[in-house]
């Protein structure tokens, strides 16, 4: 038990440490290829910081641990909003644009539920639902782009200019410390989650959508809070849903185009994915009520109470 825990922990230490390798080297590739910073910051950034969910989904999918997979992203998606969101709205005040209701939260919520119809369908994320999940990312994607051209006041996620100047020599070292780092730390962590799992007597699913899933949350959970602490606004709802976004239509997509995805764990279809619906739904009335367009510290307690409800919720169970 010991062992394992110590697994999980190297293991979370290496997702991080490999996530951030693979940012740098993937901005400073970007640049390379002469790619916009609002690009780089809309795709590029997104999909690498996107690497720890789908390296641990793919590796726990490749191990027959389907529940690990699902849970993951389910547990990631409720963690964005409810520990992610609701930490730093408590920190201080979000504001909320207007492309949050008109484009982000629309698309998070139709993939969500599409996840949920496809599951309970016959519990099965097939290879061809899978591309249809890439091919939903792409479409967003290029709309997202259009949509940031025309408004030149959108706010894109922060891309360190002085990745513009890194030789391809370490762009190449990054690239391989990330990949290896990611490698390792997604086989260390599943390993060591399986097996806690089997020493505690509870599923497997259970440790996805807790433990493994707040692991894969950390780096946003650590760079929106301190955004909320500096004061700045780089963090915003959009990052957040964007995330969402990605780990349904890119983590899910490319795991299900390689190994199809099972839903064993009857607790993920029955209580887990709904509670990450409930998350996704229940955004936009706290966009508008009681203050407009603010999410506030009260908004922020309500949304981590709800999140501890959860946690509390899937050990009982």
């Amino acid at each position: 038990m010991i062992v394992s825990i110590l697994y999980v922990i190297i293991g979370f230490v290496l997702l991080v440490v490999g996530g951030e390798y693979l940012v740098r080297s993937s901005v400073g590739l970007s640049f390379r290829l002469k790619l916009s910073k609002m690009v780089i910051g809309l795709t590029v950034v997104s999909f690498a910081t996107s690497a720890p969910e789908l390296l641990v989904s793919l590796q726990a999918a490749l191990n027959g641990l389907s529940d690990i997979s699902l849970g993951n992203v389910i547990g990631s998606n409720i963690a964005n909003i409810g520990l992610v969101l609701g930490i730093t709205a408590i920190i201080g005040p979000l504001a909320i644009d207007k492309d949050f209701y008109k484009f982000n939260w629309p698309v998070m919520v139709l993939l969500s539920l599409a996840l949920y119809v496809v599951l309970d369908n016959d519990g099965v994320l097939s290879r061809i639902e899978g591309g249809l999940l890439l091919l939903a990312l792409i479409i967003y994607l290029i709309l997202l782009i259009r949509r940031a051209r025309r408004n030149t006041d959108a706010m894109v996620e922060e891309v360190d200019e002085a990745l513009e100047k890194t030789t391809n020599f370490k762009i190449v070292i990054w690239l391989l410390i990330g990949a290896l780092a990611l490698y390792f730390g997604s086989e260390l962590l599943v390993s060591g989650a399986e097996e806690i799992a089997k020493a505690m007597g509870i599923s497997e699913g259970v440790i996805a959508v807790t433990l493994i899933a707040v692991g894969t949350s950390v780096p946003e959970l650590a760079a929106s809070v301190i955004a909320a602490l500096k004061q700045e606004k780089a963090i915003s709802l959009g990052n957040l849903i964007g995330s969402n976004i990605f780990n349904i239509a890119s983590v899910l997509g490319i795991t299900a185009l390689i190994q199809p995805i099972k839903a064993n764990d009857a607790a993920l279809m029955d209580v887990n994915i709904l509670w990450m619906l409930g998350f996704a739904l229940v955004l936009l009335p706290l966009a508008f009520l009681p203050k407009r367009m603010t999410l506030g510290r009260i908004k922020g307690f309500l949304i981590f109470g709800a999140y501890c409800v959860f946690v509390a919720m899937v050990f009982l169970k």
